[in-house]
């Protein structure tokens, strides 16, 4: 190899090294650090919580009745929106709704099955929710405390019309769930520390909370329409300012959800998600590209440095593995993943595994399902 190209390696290897530490230090410390603002306790607005479900009998038979413990002062409602299911879901709910005070059913047949995805029942739940103050999650999920509603509205302020907040999986055995949840911290890490940093781009649909006036400011999900997901990624990129959305990540506000069992069925959910990464403003895409990329190529580069300059790929290696786990310790142990910690650097690694898995969904075609 000739001096040119060995040159042009470590140069490289250096500059992938000083752009992971640039987003560990500019914007993942954010997180880490993050100390929410004490604030004079304020009057609970009136909610409407939503839920979304399409063949999702079970799940809702088990978290409608914790969603509705929740401890909430103010007038609420829960509102689940049954989207054309073919199991037993109209029937569980009804019976449901009439034995819960404050459940609303909202059953669509035939003029949902020429839509797609998740935004037109949204949508629907939307009009005819009561309350301006809106709180979204999924019907596999459930809230980590009765406290849930109550922390989640507690971020708002003046002037805040998103929320942001964290929907961890449930912790289980085995290799396949540490990656989940690993993978799921790691999104996290990004999407609440560019918030932080007045650069939100995206939150997700198992815990957000925005206002039911900011959709409509928006005309809701109207530019998206033709897409099968972007309810809650692509709306927030398009609704989010640097100043009106904040986040809350208090253990108990968090929602926990049952990961996939198989890798396929993972790998599958995964490819819905990242198939609307493409729709984001450049200036996100910018960021997020050159922190994928870099990722992606630092274990190689240093692996071949090691060749040639044996001090210079050490040096990089420790510099930004010490940084990297004190943000990333920190960040774990303020969204309750403490238990992650040991397996930094084994994911670290395998990021680069995890980028080959699903470089193919930059151009894959969406599916039009939920």
């Amino acid at each position: 190899m000739s001096f040119t190209v060995i040159t042009i390696l470590l140069y490289t290897l250096a500059f992938v090294s000083s752009s992971l530490v640039f987003y560990y230090l500019y914007f993942f410390a954010r997180l880490a650090s993050y100390k929410p603002r004490h604030k004079a306790p304020a009057d609970q607005p009136a909610l409407s919580i939503i839920v979304c479900a399409r063949n999702e009998e079970k799940n809702l038979e088990r978290n409608v009745p914790v969603l509705l413990e929740q401890v909430y002062e103010a007038p609420h409602e829960l509102l689940v929106v049954n989207d054309n299911s073919e199991d037993n879901t109209k029937m569980i709910m009804q019976w449901m709704a009439r034995e819960k005070e404050g459940l609303k059913l909202i059953n669509m047949e035939r003029e949902a099955q020429l839509n797609i995805g998740k935004k037109y029942p949204l949508s629907i739940g939307i009009r005819e929710a009561k309350y301006n103050h809106l709180l979204l999650t999924d019907a596999d999920c459930v809230p980590a405390s009765n406290q849930w509603a109550a922390k989640m509205q507690s971020a708002f302020g003046p002037g805040i019309e998103i929320v942001l907040g964290y929907g961890p999986y449930e912790k289980q055995e085995g290799w396949l769930n540490r990656i989940i949840r690993f993978e799921t911290f790691h999104t996290a890490l990004q999407y609440l520390s560019y918030a932080l940093a007045g650069l939100a781009y995206m939150g997700v649909g198992r815990n957000l909370s925005y206002t039911k006036a900011l959709f409509s400011k928006h005309k809701g999900f109207a530019s998206i329409n033709h897409l099968p997901g972007g309810d809650d990624d692509l709306f927030i990129k398009k609704a989010a300012t640097a100043t009106n959305t904040a986040i809350m990540i208090d253990a108990e506000a968090h929602t926990i959800s049952q990961p996939k069992k198989t890798w396929s069925d993972w790998k599958h959910q995964k490819t819905r998600h990242y198939s609307t990464s493409k729709y984001y403003k450049a200036q996100h895409k910018f960021l997020l590209g050159l922190y994928s990329l870099s990722q992606f190529l630092f274990y190689p580069l240093l692996i071949v440095a090691f060749v040639f300059n044996w001090q210079l790929a050490a040096a990089a290696f420790i510099i930004k593995s010490v940084i990297q786990y004190i943000v990333f310790s920190n960040a774990m142990k303020k969204l309750n993943e403490a238990d992650l910690i040991k397996w930094i650097f084994v994911m670290d690694l395998w990021m680069f595994f995890y980028y080959l898995f699903f470089a193919n969904t930059l151009w894959k075609k969406e599916k039009k399902t939920w």
